[in-house]
């Protein structure tokens, strides 16, 4: 079963038992994966579904700090709710020390040294992790282990 029909499955699911916060952050989800589809033209794989839900929780962080500097802390609880909804849809995720391993032995395979290299990393990074880790932490280990 992929990940948009799980996510779809869980949305009737919590219509059944009233869960408004855990529906509302589904359909967000589905309407969000509808959208890219359409923008595609064509099914989007598990692996860019994780990567739309790791930017929805992003997103929600980025809310909780402006929360956070006017005070408004039922936003921040909403937006709490809402990450722990999302992150049930994701993976374990990596450890930073997996991370690391991980990306050096990439590096080892692809004999990347240098910052030039970055772009072939990125993207064989990508497909290993699998949506266990964002774009983000993988682009910052990275930089670091070719810097290093």
């Amino acid at each position: 079963m992929s990940l948009k029909e799980i996510l779809e499955k869980e949305l009737l699911s919590a219509m059944k038992s009233q869960n408004d916060v855990r529906k509302r952050t589904i359909r967000m989800a589905i309407s969000n994966i509808k959208l890219a589809e359409v923008e595609k033209r064509g099914k989007l794989d598990d692996t860019s579904i994780m990567a739309l839900i790791h930017k929805e929780i992003k997103t929600r962080y980025e809310t909780i700090e402006d929360a956070k500097k006017g005070g408004r802390d039922n936003i921040i609880k909403e937006a709490q709710a809402e990450i722990a909804v999302l992150q049930e849809f994701l993976p374990k995720p990596l450890s930073e020390k997996e991370l690391i391993d991980m990306t050096k032995s990439v590096l080892k395979e692809l004999n990347a040294t240098s910052m030039r290299e970055m772009g072939a990393v990125m993207k064989e990074m990508i497909q290993r992790v699998e949506g266990r880790a964002s774009t983000d932490q993988i682009s910052r280990v990275v930089r670091d282990l070719l810097q290093s």
